[in-house]
């Protein structure tokens, strides 16, 4: 590129105040209009924003190229000053929460979220997952499935949900998560109806969960604290459970209309009180700790009193004998009244009383006791069965009266499948931290780490608890649910230092908290649902109090949890709040999987440890722990799920169905065609659906193979892809070499592996078949929304300016058809199947036409060819723009976007025309010139020839000589070759006559139209920073100018594109089709 030498500016004031005006008025509507086949704008602080005080931005000689555009597609330096405001709460607030202020009034300003990892998404998923099932029966499982079945069960639960926490990071991570937790991942990358059908389900598990931590509070008060408290007692042993379970409900009720009421008048208290209800967990599992330590050295006292080999509940005896001597007499003990007629020593007695002596062995005989091998293997039974420790003991003949005998036994039948649904819900509560993602400083970084590390902490303390509960508690206390056999003491609390107290007081506030957590979030998440409008019948609980606090969704989650306390069993609540979480988790790691195998453009998580296969690995491990649970419940689960996503996908529709197979398919095939007509797609979903136009050679060969190598590379295989190509003449005349060129054309698709289908078209002139392919390819919403096509190189050595005027046509087309357009330069450059080693797709970025830029290059480098390839992004600085400023959001942008890519901001000085711009625009008006007249004496010459030969008044030489002799003939002395002889002498004279002319216009540069003179500045120095930067490229993306608003200068049009792209090898010009195509959200 020839040196710059600066001569008179141009004076540019040329715009009237009206103008202006009305391009600051196109400026400030624009955030109001939608644009592109009626979709709106993607909400968003940064996107296809403009800032109207700026005022015309675009006045001057640097970017005059773009301005007939800049009312659609903004400059990017005036774009990315909106990243700097941005903030996620924001987003989270506008979809999930009502405002608390009138309409209108001024906004608050929202302070950015700032809390971390360890406070914002650790310390709550460890508070949620730890809980009531660890301190109420993780004993019990340990006791009865032995250490070896219990660490299998704690396994397969915690494998499961750090698969889940896997897939839930990735999903998380994949943009911007507003408040809504694993509703909002679902349905955003489900869809509604699994959206709104897990969703429901997630909150039913919600809603139980309260249901079990109030049960869990009131049987803490009621077995463990206050037993005087019961309201129903009774004295006969087999109706205990009965009235145990009543006192149960009204305790429940009475509970859950408290805390009810708590929820609803001061939220914001709860939140507050969490940290302190986790305190209390956290010293609760410290005293677990310091309790087997302490065993080591001082085992507690908590003597087990046995008869035989039976374990005897201690309630009503002090001593563990059958007899006493006191004073030297031999009395009887309060035990021998409990299994004898009477206190005299010859009084009738239970015989395997009489049978076996009582001996007292320690509940808690240490770590170092050797019991861990006793304790090693399963222990089921059915419901009744007697809690017995392996010894030898003699053997009553009659045993009909054991069971009112004050035994030790199983309240329930239990099996290994039972204690899987019941152990599940303690390791359930990892959605925590996603749950908060609006109050997260960075939640893609904080989400996985915090929630990833909260599951290894719970695993290692479950883990843990299995064996040092195995190894230091006698089995038969393990077997003890309810502590009857250590005088009704918590078992769990026997084991705590310094006190029992500590565990059961700690475990007392942990279920409260755990209650409330369950009652807020709860309604919030029905409110969620609602507020989408997916579910009609579930609309009125949208509605809630003045500052959006959801009270009809309170009140449904309490009659829904009043359900379960009448369930009144801790034990049957459990399984059933399992079998919803479990099918939240596994559409979790559907949702993963499917997005990672389809690999939809937007599925760009800034989590990377995650693969297809976990996902489906911790899907099946959901499926197959629902049925291994309950299986009735499991089906019941299912059942509930699958109608609401049939009410929600059917509801008001009816199907046909046809007979037969390809009946079937036929109809699935027009329903999800007519579904993809019913809205235009969302931002994230979209992807390049091409229609590739081909030229054709004379033998009905594909002129540019690569260009369908490139389509697959771009593609790879996923969504549509149309080849079209036009045959010239009328379809009756060009059938047989329509079908041959279309053959053709699916063998160069086969041998490129490009997946798609072909379309040749047979009309009366090249323009109008490819307005007619533009317009009709495709069928409903299968439709193209991007057209592909080679730059015409030969467009100033051809003969007809049709081959140019088209190309300029179908840029116009495109873009009132609102579809995008890429066109490759030196196509047959590009690489074909060889993979690209270590280089740079550069993409420059001039104006904001919907992120197509952004997207293409994240798109070719997940194929095989570009995948070594860097990406870098350059972008424009004017002269009054802060560059430093700017590569700070842009990198910030990218970042949210998440795509690696190096950032550099190039600064573009306004300077002073060049000669050498000057002197190309003069060649290009003189080579316009030409051409008319060219044109203009052929039309001439075909009108006379026309009169003279229907006249019939002159020979053919005649004809010949007028024709010569025609004025307007006298510019055909100019021809082609001299034309570019000329072209070439004036190159070379350039820079000799700008020096000779520094302080003079040459008068015919007074002449020169100065919009001409303008772009074309802009083309140059546009080129001259591009080849700088992006000469060895492997490939190049540019914004493409649009054409003029009138067809004067549309070969002028076509010198500027040509002046951009110049020195450069493989490029890519891109136009938007005036939506976005890419999204910072989820």
């Amino acid at each position: 590129m020839p040196t710059s030498f600066t001569v008179v500016p141009v004076d540019d004031g040329r715009k009237s105040a009206q103008e202006d005006t009305d391009e600051n008025n196109v400026l400030k509507e624009e955030d109001e209009e939608a644009v592109g086949a009626g979709n709106p704008r993607e909400s968003s602080p940064f996107i296809n924003n403009t800032d109207d005080e700026k005022g015309n931005l675009y006045d001057g000689k640097n970017m005059a190229l773009f301005e007939e555009e800049m009312e659609s597609n903004p400059m990017v330096s005036s774009l990315l000053n909106k990243l700097a405001n941005y903030t996620n709460l924001t987003q989270g607030v506008r979809e999930h929460e009502e405002a608390d202020e009138d309409e209108g009034a001024k906004k608050k300003t929202v302070k950015s979220p700032q809390m971390g990892t360890f406070i914002g998404v650790y310390l709550p998923c460890l508070q949620n997952i730890l809980g009531v099932i660890l301190f109420l029966r993780m004993t019990w499982i340990v006791g009865t499935a032995g250490i070896l079945e219990s660490f299998i069960i704690v396994s397969m639960c915690c494998s499961c949900t750090m698969l889940t926490a896997i897939s839930m990071s990735a999903i998380a991570t994949n943009g911007v998560v507003p408040a809504g937790g694993s509703y909002y991942m679902i349905s955003r990358s489900l869809g509604p109806e699994f959206g709104g059908a897990v969703g429901l389900c997630f909150y039913l598990g919600t809603t139980f969960a309260g249901a079990m931590y109030i049960l869990g509070t009131i049987e803490i008060l009621l077995t463990y604290i206050l037993p005087g408290a019961a309201i129903f007692k009774t004295e006969v042993k087999e109706l205990q459970a009965e009235a145990m379970l009543n006192n149960m409900r009204v305790y429940g009720t009475c509970c859950l209309t408290l805390m009810a009421l708590v929820v609803f008048v001061g939220v914001k208290y709860v939140n507050k009180l969490a940290l302190v209800f986790l305190a209390c967990v956290v010293l609760s599992i410290l005293a677990i700790y310091a309790g087997v330590i302490k065993t080591i050295f001082e085992p507690p006292v908590f003597p087990v009193c046995l008869l035989g080999n039976r374990t005897l509940q201690n309630h009503d005896f002090d001593k563990c004998l059958k007899t006493d001597i006191i004073n030297n007499v031999t009395v009887t003990t309060k035990l021998w009244s409990l299994f004898c007629k009477g206190p005299e020593l010859n009084a009738s007695c239970n015989e395997y009383f009489t049978l076996n002596n009582v001996t007292e062995i320690p509940g808690i005989p240490g770590l170092t006791s050797g019991v861990i091998s006793e304790n090693m293997w399963s222990s089921y039974g059915p419901a009744g069965m007697l809690v017995e420790k392996p010894i030898e003991a003699e053997t009553a003949s009659d045993g009909s009266q054991d069971i009112y005998m004050p035994y030790v036994v199983n309240d329930i039948t239990t099996f290994f499948t039972l204690l899987v649904g019941i152990y599940f819900p303690s390791v359930t509560g990892i959605m925590a931290g996603s749950n908060r993602s609006g109050d997260l400083r960075d939640a893609q970084r904080s989400i996985p780490i915090g929630t990833i590390l909260a599951i290894v902490t719970t695993t290692i303390i479950y883990l843990s608890c299995v064996v040092l509960f195995g190894a230091c508690i006698e089995g038969v206390v393990l077997r003890d649910k309810f502590g009857d056999s250590v005088k009704g003491n918590l078992v769990i609390g026997t084991l705590s230092w310094p006190s029992p107290w500590v565990i059961v007081i700690g475990s007392f506030f942990s279920c409260c908290g755990a209650g409330l957590q369950s009652l807020t979030g709860a309604p919030r998440l029905l409110q969620a649902i609602a507020r989408d409008g997916i579910v009609p019948f579930l609309e009125v609980f949208g509605h809630g109090k003045a500052n959006g606090e959801p009270t009809w969704a309170l009140l449904l989650t309490a009659l829904i949890c009043e359900s379960g306390i009448l369930i009144a069993s801790l034990d049957a609540v459990a399984p059933i709040l399992s079998m919803f979480f479990l099918m939240c988790y596994l559409f979790v790691n559907l949702a993963c999987a499917l997005q990672t195998l389809l690999r939809t453009p937007n599925w760009r998580p800034r989590f990377k440890y995650y693969h297809w296969a976990l996902s489906f690995l911790g899907m099946s491990l959901c499926l197959a722990l629902m049925f291994i649970s309950s299986w009735y419940y499991a089906l019941v689960a299912m059942l509930i799920a699958g109608c609401i996503y049939k009410y929600i996908e059917y509801r008001g529709a009816e199907k046909e169905w046809g007979d037969g197979i390809r009946g079937v398919s036929l109809n699935a095939a027009r329903y999800a065609l007519i579904r993809l007509e019913e809205a235009p797609p969302h931002t994230k979903n979209w992807r390049p659906q091409l229609l590739v136009l081909l030229n054709l050679d004379s033998e009905l060969s594909v002129k540019h193979p690569r260009l369908l190598s490139f389509t697959t590379q771009l593609k790879a295989g996923k969504g549509l892809t149309i080849v079209g190509s036009v045959l010239e003449g009328t379809y009756l005349t060009k059938e047989t070499e329509a079908k041959r060129a279309e053959q053709n054309i699916k063998s160069a698709m086969t041998a490129e592996k490009t997946k798609g289908f072909c379309h040749v078209v047979a009309s009366s002139n090249l323009r109008d078949g490819i307005s007619h392919l533009i317009q009709s390819a495709g069928l409903g919403g299968m439709k193209h929304n991007s057209v592909l096509m080679a730059w015409p190189a030969s467009w100033k050595q051809s003969n007809d300016p049709q081959s140019w005027k088209s190309f300029i046509e179908t840029v116009r087309e495109t873009t009132a058809a609102h579809q995008a357009l890429l066109v490759a330069k030196n196509i047959d450059s590009f690489p074909h199947q060889e993979r690209l080693t270590e280089g740079t797709i550069d993409v420059w970025w001039i104006v904001h036409d919907g992120g197509m830029l952004m997207l293409l290059p994240f798109l070719l480098r997940q194929h095989k060819v570009w995948r070594k390839c860097k990406m870098r992004i350059f972008t424009v600085a004017q002269m009054d723009d802060n560059s430093i400023q700017m590569k700070k959001d842009l990198q910030m942008f990218l970042y949210h976007l998440r795509l690696n890519a190096e950032v550099e901001v190039v600064e573009m000085h306004e300077s002073d025309i060049s000669a050498f711009t000057y002197e190309k625009t003069l060649v290009m008006e003189q080579r316009s010139q030409m051409l008319k007249q060219m044109q203009l004496s052929r039309t001439e010459r075909e009108r006379e020839a026309q009169l003279i030969h229907d006249r019939n008044t002159a020979s053919h030489s005649a004809l010949n000589d007028k024709a010569d002799a025609t004025p307007e003939r006298v510019q055909m002395t100019w021809t082609k070759e001299k034309y570019f002889t000329e072209r070439n002498r004036n190159r070379e004279a350039i820079a000799n006559m700008a020096v000779r002319d520094l302080f003079n216009m040459k008068p015919e540069w007074e002449s020169l139209k100065q919009s001409n003179v303008r772009c074309m500045h802009t083309a140059v120095k546009l080129n001259e920073v591009v080849v700088c930067k992006s000469q060895d490229a492997h490939l190049v993306l540019l914004n493409m100018p649009g054409p003029p608003k009138n067809s004067e200068g549309d070969e002028n049009y076509m010198e500027f594109l040509e002046v951009m792209m110049e020195g450069l090898n493989r490029v890519l010009l891109v136009r938007g089709g005036g939506q976005e195509v890419i999204t910072i959200y989820s």
